[in-house]
Parts: C-alpha cells; sequence; structure tokens
C-alpha cells in the first residue's frame, strides 16, 4: 500500500461539507474525508478562507483527474501534490 492522499480545495464550509458526503457516493471512498480551514496568510474572515477536503488512497485507485473535475463542480480544484 502507498501512501497516497487527496486535497481538494473548496471555495467554502458549505461546498467542502457537500462535496464530502457526494465523495463516498461517486467513488466509493469509506473513509470520511477530513475537512480542514485553511485562512489566508494574515486574514482572520471567513470569506477569505478555503476549506481543504482531504482523502485518504492508500490503495491509489482514485483518478486525479475525475477529482479535479468532481471538485469543479464546487468551484473547487485538486491540489497537485
Amino acid at each position: 500500500m502507498s501512501d497516497v492522499r487527496h486535497v481538494l480545495v473548496l471555495p467554502d464550509r458549505d461546498a467542502a461539507e457537500e462535496a464530502a458526503e457526494a465523495l463516498g457516493e461517486r467513488f466509493g471512498v469509506e473513509e470520511e474525508p477530513k475537512l480542514v480551514r485553511d485562512a489566508l496568510a494574515g486574514e482572520d474572515d471567513a470569506e477569505d478562507a478555503q476549506w481543504l477536503l482531504v482523502v485518504e488512497d492508500p490503495e491509489d485507485r482514485l483518478d486525479p483527474v475525475a477529482l479535479d473535475a468532481f471538485a469543479g463542480e464546487w468551484d473547487g480544484w485538486r491540489e497537485e501534490p
């Protein structure tokens, strides 16, 4: 097994929560993804924060292109490692 994880960057918490729920249905992900708030340096305003959805993929079976398109449905993207 490898130590692969994908990070999806989403514009807000609602989008991240919706994407986290849909991820299991769409990709068969069993482990719940982690939600992480990523504030820009020096910014305290919640509107300036991005939300990261961290998806563990130990078997390296998730398609990065499909994950990028998936995140795009919420105006987000997959962060390249």
